[in-house]
């Protein structure tokens, strides 16, 4: 297997700082780097479609929960990890773009409901299936159905201690 940009800094560290155990640049540099390749790759297909990736998160979330694709704006910035200043910018240029409305919460006159329109709904069906089989495409090395398994096992054991970890460091 050729060496890859991480082998060559790990080599680089080896030699400078012999002492340093760098092996974790072996995971979270591959993690972070495949990280900033597949949202390279997601904003060039989202593109295609007049998105990005924030935009898509937003479309996708509101589409994912079923009809009548909407939730309120704390749970959406609680679900995309934003604070509430940007969400009511994202919804507001989501909103301009037709691609959302705000409706009044029958439950609550002071609070909204953020609603995906009937063209943010047909967006989501042009775009979900065009991204996934993009992305599926970029699978391809990992043709054995076994071996997508366990690469999709190690990284939700990876992700799950790593969302512990760092609550717990927050909240500490």
């Amino acid at each position: 297997m050729e060496p890859d940009r991480i082998d060559i800094i790990l080599k680089q560290w080896a030699k400078e700082s012999p002492q340093l155990d760098a092996t974790p640049l072996a995971v979270v540099g591959r993690v972070l780097r495949i990280a900033r390749l597949l949202e390279k790759h997601r904003e060039i297909v989202l593109a295609e479609y007049g998105l990005n990736v924030w935009s898509f998160d937003m479309l996708a979330t509101l589409r994912r929960q079923g009809p009548p694709y909407q939730l309120k704006p704390t749970d959406l910035y609680n679900l995309l990890m934003l604070s509430s200043g940007a969400m009511t910018n994202r919804i507001d240029r989501l909103e301009q773009d037709g691609i959302v409305t705000r409706l009044r919460d029958p439950g609550d006159r002071r609070s909204v409901i953020v609603q995906l329109t009937p063209q943010g709904i047909q967006l989501a069906e042009r775009v979900m299936p065009a991204l996934f089989e993009r992305e599926q495409a970029l699978l391809h090395q990992f043709a054995a159905a076994e071996e997508r398994e366990t690469l999709i096992a190690l990284l939700r054991q990876f992700l799950i201690s790593l969302e512990q970890s760092v609550e717990q460091s927050v909240h500490g």
